[in-house]
């Protein structure tokens, strides 16, 4: 049985996770949910997982599933490292400097970190690297929307979908990517490529949280044997 801790348990990515574990009766068994120390949840239990706010609790876990804020996430690796835990990161907003200390604390455990636990979008991003090979010629425009409650924008989803164009020659800027807050969208992204002859689209809709929290804990699975290393969902799946 592998161990989990979730941290950001609280949240609506956090509740879903501790509900798809608590199923995994073979390989899974969640073991704790981390909330900030002001949550009101604190001391409580989520479907009979003890709701704590201190970090020194991840020494209980095998792999801690890191949805929260910037700040936790970086706070968490130094507990991390410290017990030599490994983690699945799926927080987004994070800027260059705490992308830094992910990378930093990657040397000493391994991490799975990406923008997207979901099966279903790191096939898109292997097929948006399979179309910009034949399709250079054309106009490329991206399109993302989510809830309104979402706060980052645009998406790490839409920005790593950028950086994949980028390395392949194109000049993708951030603002020129179309950002949607709309009503409860779990997550949709739209990727155009555009001629004079003809408009070519994927794009891919999230129907429910649940895909990225099944990937998540697929990802879970398949690190806690790694060595340490900065890995993302393309390796967990491909």
């Amino acid at each position: 049985m592998i161990k989990i801790g979730v941290s950001g348990a609280a949240g609506k990515m956090g509740k879903r996770l501790i509900n798809l574990g608590l199923k995994d009766k073979k390989d899974i068994e969640v073991v704790f949910g981390l909330e900030d120390k002001n949550h009101p949840l604190v001391g409580k239990d989520i479907e009979g997982v003890k709701i704590v706010s201190d970090p020194q609790i991840i020494k209980e876990c095998d792999c801690l599933i890191e949805f929260s804020t910037p700040e936790a996430t970086v706070e968490h690796l130094f507990y991390l490292a410290e017990y030599k835990k490994c983690a699945v990161i799926g927080t987004t907003g994070l800027d260059s400097s705490q992308l830094q200390e992910i990378k930093k604390a990657s040397r000493i455990i391994p991490i799975v970190f990406s923008p997207n636990m979901s099966v279903g979008v790191n096939f898109l991003f292997r097929l948006v690297k399979e179309a910009v090979k034949i399709l250079k010629e054309y106009k490329i425009y991206l399109e993302e929307s989510h809830h309104i409650h979402k706060k980052d924008a645009p998406s790490g989803t839409a920005k790593k979908i950028a950086q994949i164009l980028n390395e392949e020659g194109f000049n993708i800027k951030i603002e020129d990517i179309k950002s949607i807050r709309e009503d409860e969208i779990v997550g949709d992204h739209r990727v155009v490529f555009e001629s004079e002859l003809d408009r070519i689209e994927l794009f891919h809709s999230a129907k429910t949280r649940d895909i990225f929290a099944q990937g998540a804990i697929k990802a879970a699975k398949w690190i806690v044997d790694k060595e340490a290393n900065l890995y993302n969902m393309e390796d967990v799946l491909f």
